[in-house]
């Protein structure tokens, strides 16, 4: 039986973590007494014991739990931003290719993508790599997301009783255009530089659409519509990350139709002229908790989807 550790496990993805796995009989779950959650010798001694260690912390003490980790055969599956685009680490989205697939299975360090910055990758990645979208394209990125993906802090502002009232209407943030998601968003999808991102966060638990608009005189020559589903219809068969020719609702894309779920679903809508590349998921399932839990599974030789919603 393998043994698996959650470094973090007070903070919204750790405690989402591990909720799921205490349903599994086929792992034990290593778990600090309360009073040794922040010693450093016990926190190192539980990061080598382990087979599965998930960080679910902030960049410096992800960083910190990364280098305490002595035990060669100890697979490590980081939540945080910290290693997203570092050398040696395996970028945790494995729909990507075959041999992303392949690469995360194998992997001992495995980043796990930002909850944004999934769909992003998902729409641009695999046009480019296609040569459907030129390396230089100069993108824009809209995503909301539901209120949850700010963390406790933010959870406890919009579900207080006497909460500003500003707190109502869909708020765009990421003002000053260096949200920590643009590395991977550029790095990741093979860009040569990184998209106009305008991350908004809505008053509803947790949910996400991304969308990337385009026109038609962005694509490489000869390319449109038709070679982009193509390409995703191609990729995305599932069974966590699929393909649906239109999955709106009358004419409206409800950015928290797959709320509690750990699917996504990618689309493209539009005409001849202007197209809007479309993921939707929710930010704590496939832009979180979930993508980390199938990256474990792929470690383990087990179906991706297993313990998934």
């Amino acid at each position: 039986m393998k043994r698996v550790f959650i470094d973090g496990s007070a903070g919204t993805t750790g405690l989402r973590i591990r909720e799921r796995l205490e349903g599994r009989d086929d792992l034990e779950l290593l778990v600090l007494p309360e009073e040794l959650r922040k010693d450093p010798a016990a926190r190192k001694e539980m990061l080598n014991r382990a087979d599965i260690v998930f960080l679910c912390l902030p960049d410096a003490a992800a960083r910190e739990a990364a280098a305490m980790v002595e035990n060669p055969d100890t697979v490590v599956l980081d939540t945080s931003t910290a290693h997203r685009t570092a050398p040696g680490w395996c970028y945790g989205f494995p729909e990507l290719s075959p041999e992303r697939k392949e690469a995360v299975r194998q992997a001992k360090r495995i980043a796990v993508p930002g909850c944004h910055a999934s769909g992003f990758i998902a729409l641009v990645a695999p046009l480019v790599a296609a040569g459907i979208l030129p390396a230089g394209a100069l993108l824009t990125c809209h995503s909301v997301t539901g209120y949850s993906g700010g963390g406790k802090k933010m959870i406890a502002q919009y579900e207080d009783a006497g909460r500003d009232p500003l707190l109502s209407a869909p708020r765009q943030y990421g003002l000053t255009q260096a949200h920590k998601h643009l590395p991977e968003m550029k790095v990741i999808t093979g860009l040569e530089r990184e998209p106009v991102f305008c991350p908004i966060v809505a008053d509803f638990y947790s949910g996400m659409a991304v969308t990337v608009p385009l026109f038609q005189e962005q694509l490489s020559r000869g390319c449109g519509a038709e070679e982009i589903k193509n390409v995703y219809s191609r990729l995305y068969r599932g069974p966590v990350v699929s393909w649906r020719e239109d999955p709106s609702e009358e004419g409206f894309f409800s950015a928290n139709a797959l709320s509690g779920s750990d699917r996504m679903e990618i689309t493209i809508q539009g005409n001849e002229q202007r197209l809007l590349l479309m993921a939707r998921y929710d930010n704590l399932g496939k832009g979180a908790s979930g993508a980390a839990l199938e990256c474990m599974n792929l470690v383990l030789g087990d179906p991706e989807d297993k313990g998934l919603e």
